[in-house]
């Protein structure tokens, strides 16, 4: 069978003096199969995908897609390839419908043909209940749905996606898959873009990048196998699992490693070579087993390891000492807390408390309130009803004073795009009262430790995804904060820089600090001590990771995963 997609030396530079965007990248795509496109931040996924979708001429070497040159066939290729980029493509003041009649009108999709179309789309995405909602007012995950509607619209062969799931909730990710398994049943390829290695692993090949090369393809297993022996699961650490996870990354046999619970999951150097756990102080009752390598295991080797365990951020940041006026009992506290919009009860009488140091998630389908939750906890909302404090402080009647103890960093990152690096640190520092000597020490300070240098007179918008994160961290942590709120900090980034992150974050709260993060990404719930599952503006469950998916094991799932026990609570609240 002939392939989909035959890339041929293929070469993307954007300029004298500038790295290659693609390096020589020779790889044949295969029919009616979901290829995954993964590699960290700056790999070339994205200028790849608009090469295969013909928006960019290759500077060397020969591309083929679906038997044509893109650039020569653009006419004839357009009716047979659908692109779905990262930003959606949708008019958020239109409606579902509107959207819709817009896409179908470029297609030319007309009469009779619409009708049917529109009618089979909406009742495979199920948003046939919300043509007259805007699309801005979608939940991500139904947002990403109308997206892959509107690529849909006049059945092409040929289906990009360019992170169609970052955003969405485990439960709309599975429906997003279903949808998409259904559509390459039926004779469509799919290229699928992700930063999620877990769902990588669901694809019938996947193609590493790194640095605009390509370093593997192949089927997800048959990559993972290259690391038989060498990942493990360590449990039995005595103290503090952060700090366990910092001493072991230290160690040269061990290459990468994270949090999985009261487990850590570590990538050994080379097999069966373990790093010296009583000189690591690890304690007497450290047990060892293996475990089965995964896609996420093999991207860290190939790239040459994690990025440690060690922040240079904590470094500079000040014990935090709690005086006499803060609750023993937590720094974080919400009672009986509700918000209503109108006849819309978003949040519906949320109780917990939170401790020093301790990190504290919410997690929850889009749309289930943990975000309208986050803004009270900020003082960005004021509550209905109940009670919501930081630090001892009401955040309904003295929130100005509450937010000068804590950071927020927003979905978005709450950065100004057109702002350069230097001037959003100098906004930022001046907002939470930073000024005169003490305002240059800590911008040098983050200029520092972030490694901006480079980027002083670069605007936000146009940094690398990894580079705004970073900004983003080092302008909500500028006045030295108690508290930390992180609303999804890591969507959408590679698992290399969100390793760095979470160092940076596991490191702040030896330091005293103490965190509040929602997220989708249920690997990262496991850095959490304690989590708190909203759906339906209400608390569902609660406990440690381990508790959680504890809960749902059975016989026939007796070790599920941390999506295993989202996906089955969420259901059982349905019943």
């Amino acid at each position: 069978m002939p392939a989909a997609i035959e890339l041929n030396q293929l070469c993307k530079s954007f300029g004298a003096g500038l790295p290659d965007a693609i390096k020589s990248i020779s790889a044949s795509l295969g029919k009616n199969r979901i290829t995954g496109l993964v590699g960290p931040d700056g790999a070339g996924k994205t200028t790849l995908m608009r090469l295969m979708a013909g928006l960019l001429a290759p500077t060397q070497g020969s591309l083929r897609v679906l038997g044509v040159d893109p650039l020569q066939a653009s006419h004839s290729l357009h009716e047979q390839l659908a692109y779905m980029p990262q930003k959606f493509g949708l008019y958020e003041d239109l409606t579902v419908l509107e959207n819709l009649t817009l896409h179908a009108d470029l297609r030319h999709v007309v009469g009779v043909d619409r009708q049917a179309a529109f009618q089979r789309l909406l009742t495979l995405t199920d948003l046939s209940a919300f043509t007259g909602r805007f699309a801005g007012k979608l939940s991500g995950g139904m947002k990403q749905k109308l997206g892959l509607a509107c690529s849909l619209l006049g059945s092409p062969k040929l289906l990009l996606l360019d992170e169609p799931s970052v955003g969405v909730d485990p439960i709309s990710r599975r429906e997003l898959w279903k949808m998409v398994r259904d559509l390459c049943a039926k004779g469509i390829t799919v290229v699928w873009c992700t930063s999620y290695l877990d769902e990588a692993q669901l694809c019938d090949d996947v193609m590493l990048m790194n640095q605009g090369e390509l370093v593997a393809f192949g089927h997800p297993q048959q990559i993972s196998a290259s690391m038989q022996g060498r990942s493990v699961l360590v449990s039995g650490v005595q103290g503090n699992q952060r700090q366990a996870l910092t001493r072991l990354l230290r160690a040269p046999q061990v290459t990468d490693g994270v949090i999985q619970g009261k487990k850590l999951r570590l990538v050994l150097r080379d097999a069966a070579t373990l790093p010296d756990f009583d000189a690591l102080d690890a304690g007497p009752n450290v047990n060892v087993q293996l475990t089965q390598p995964n896609l996420e295991d093999a991207f860290i080797s190939l790239l040459g390891g994690g990025p440690g365990g060690e922040s240079e951020l904590a470094k500079v940041m000040p014990q935090v000492e709690l005086d006499a006026s803060v609750p023993r009992d937590g720094v974080i506290h919400a009672q009986q807390l509700s918000k209503q919009f109108g006849d819309f009860v978003a949040t519906d009488r949320v109780t917990f408390k939170v401790q020093q140091g301790e990190i504290f998630g919410l997690l929850g389908p889009n749309g289930a309130g943990k975000s309208t939750t986050f803004k009270m906890m900020c003082g960005l909302l004021k509550p209905s009803a109940g009670q919501a404090q930081v630090m001892g402080i009401d955040l309904k009647t003295r929130a100005a004073q509450a937010r000068q103890h804590l950071g927020y960093m927003a979905q978005k990152f709450s950065l100004y795009t057109n702002l350069t690096v230097l001037q959003n640190l100098k906004f930022f520092s001046g907002l939470y009262g930073l000024s005169g000597q003490r305002q240059t020490a800590k911008i040098t300070q983050m200029v520092d430790v972030f490694a901006f240098s480079a980027y002083l007179k670069t605007p936000a918008g146009q940094l690398p995804l990894g580079f705004k994160q970073r900004l983003a961290l080092a302008c909500c942590v500028m006045h030295e904060p108690q508290l930390l709120f992180l609303d999804e900090p890591t969507s959408g980034v590679d698992p290399v820089t969100r390793r760095e992150f979470w160092n940076h974050i596991n490191s702040l709260t030896q330091k005293g600090v103490t965190v509040m993060v929602t997220t989708h990404f249920m690997d990262e719930a496991q850095y959490c001590d304690r989590i708190a599952l909203v759906y339906q503006g209400r608390i569902i469950a609660s406990g440690t990771p381990d508790a959680l998916k504890l809960s749902v094991a059975s016989s026939r799932r007796p070790d599920p995963s941390m999506e295993d026990a989202f996906v089955s609570l969420v259901e059982q609240a349905n019943l």
